[in-house]
């Protein structure tokens, strides 16, 4: 996956950015998004499903066009932007437009709030590596003909019911675990809801890095749009790694098995999962670090 650079960018004490300057900066941003949903436009032109690369699609409702819309961020003013004049929370005065951040917070401050205190209470707690993923296969545990992705179980039912009985389950995130077969339910160690979402949400699981991109998606336009896509290509590579390591089929998509049911398994999942527990940490800072500039604009 390529690493996607963050121009720095002045704020409101400099002067604005000429149009030439951040018409380049949105076309380089567009080109990359491009790039990144280039499969998914294909497929669904064509009327195809990828169960492993559309789920960020579909679950987290963010079209490519979302994506590939440049904002700057608070305190950064653009000369010559009548593109951005038309947008929602921008506003301008003269030739500069600029977003308004006292205007995004009136309207979803509340939201800015939650989704602060959840980052920075998962990044106060140490990462948990030991769940090996098995909140897939806790979703398919005894699903019959009810499970949730259209491709064929690698060990069969039985196989895939019998690994989720021979190993503790210990998911803590709320939104994976609701997806849990009512048979697997009770095998949990915790019992995680919305309420209790700030308070057991940890920076080892998976999900919870591919839910920066679902946080930065909703901060927008309010915090850089570079912030979304990086942590859009971030999801991208975890939810690959989350299906390898599903109890799934996925090598018609020519992805090899992540077997967590043996050790060697587990040990290329938990270094996976430590590799985006830490790439994953230094994202949510950043998303933080917007936020205070977002609130630091709202108040000036």
């Amino acid at each position: 996956m390529a690493v996607l650079s963050s121009p720095v960018l002045p704020h409101a004490s400099a002067s604005a950015l000429p149009r030439a300057r951040w018409e380049a900066l949105a076309t380089a941003h567009a080109a990359s998004a491009d790039a990144l949903t280039a499969g998914h436009r294909a497929r669904k032109g064509r009327g195809e499903r990828h169960a492993v690369e559309d789920f960020l699609f579909e679950y987290y409702a963010t079209r490519p066009s979302h994506l590939r819309r440049w904002h700057p961020g608070p305190g950064v003013a653009l000369e010559d932007a009548p593109e951005h004049a038309g947008w929602r929370f921008y506003r301008t005065d003269g030739t500069r437009t600029e977003l308004d951040a006292a205007a995004f917070m009136e309207a979803r401050g509340t939201a800015v709030d939650l989704i602060e205190r959840l980052l920075r209470a998962t990044a106060a707690r140490p990462a948990r590596l030991g769940c090996f993923g098995l909140h897939e296969w806790a979703m398919a545990y005894r699903a019959g003909e009810g499970i949730r992705h259209p491709l064929p179980l690698r060990l069969g039912q039985d196989g895939t019911d019998e690994v989720v009985e021979s190993h503790p389950i210990a998911c803590s995130h709320f939104d994976a675990f609701r997806f849990f077969t009512p048979a697997a339910v009770p095998l949990n160690r915790m019992q995680p809801t919305r309420e209790t979402q700030v308070d057991l949400e940890q920076p080892g699981c998976l999900h919870a890095t591919m839910d920066l991109y679902k946080w930065a998606a909703k901060l927008a336009p309010a915090i850089p749009s570079s912030l979304q896509l990086e942590a859009f290509a971030l999801a991208l590579e975890v939810r690959q790694v989350d299906m390898q390591a599903s109890p799934y089929d996925v090598s018609s998509y020519g992805l090899p098995a992540i077997a967590v049911e043996t050790a060697e398994g587990k040990r290329e999942y938990v270094e996976r999962q430590r590799d985006f527990s830490e790439r994953g940490a230094a994202l949510r800072e950043r998303i933080v670090d917007a936020i205070a500039r977002l609130r630091a604009a709202a108040d000036a």
